[in-house]
């Protein structure tokens, strides 16, 4: 009994490492291109509905969560679909390897969040560009197991957050733009170099 379990042991070993050294096929471009049209919607819906944002901070951080849940929505279900037919028997490996990845990324997206929230809620203006570092770093995380050429969505995302922390006070906070136009140009670009790489395989 001791042995069976030992081997089993090495399988599912053998079966996390070969998942680890994989590279990910489960993100399809269409559907992260609709991640990009989903913000650019926010964006739309902002500027109309909710014109001031810093007196309504929660209603804010609100639109963007539920946009961004959406989102996480839309990719999840083709990731387990596409990794189905994509990898076969190490799709169960695969797809949880991608979420481990990604893991420390929302929750600390979320963390941040909540925290700026109850105990600085005078910074919030800031959280546009701390959200798009996060998901830099995320997308850095996750390119050792995706083609390399979405680092440059990464890089995006990392410089789109600096300029965004570097132009969010005054006037500008809250804007619209700091969050429609980094995340629909990233998710675009992210879905451009997605079917770039799936022509090269």
């Amino acid at each position: 009994m001791h042995d069976l379990d030992q081997a089993l042991t090495d399988i599912q070993t053998i079966r996390s490492q070969l998942a680890r050294g994989s590279q990910f096929r489960g993100y399809g471009p269409v559907t992260v291109a609709l991640t990009g049209l989903l913000a650019i919607l926010a964006a739309v819906i902002q500027t109309r509905w909710l014109p001031q944002p810093a007196q309504q901070p929660v209603l804010w951080i609100a639109l963007w969560s539920a946009t961004a849940a959406m989102s996480v929505v839309l990719i999840g279900i083709e990731v387990v679909l596409r990794a189905r037919r994509a990898h076969d028997g190490l799709a169960d490996d695969m797809i949880q390897e991608a979420f481990l990845q990604l893991l420390p990324t929302a929750a600390a997206g979320v963390m941040l969040t909540a925290v700026l929230w109850r105990y600085a809620p005078q910074t919030l203006f800031l959280l546009p560009g701390l959200w798009q570092i996060i998901l830099s770093l995320g997308v850095f995380a996750a390119c050792r197991n995706l083609p390399p050429l979405l680092n440059i969505a990464g890089f995006w995302y990392f410089c789109a957050g600096i300029a965004c922390i570097a132009f969010a006070g005054g006037a500008h906070a809250f804007s619209p733009l700091a969050m429609g136009v980094p995340f629909g140009a990233g998710e675009f670009l992210a879905a451009a170099l997605l079917m770039v790489s799936c022509r090269d395989v």
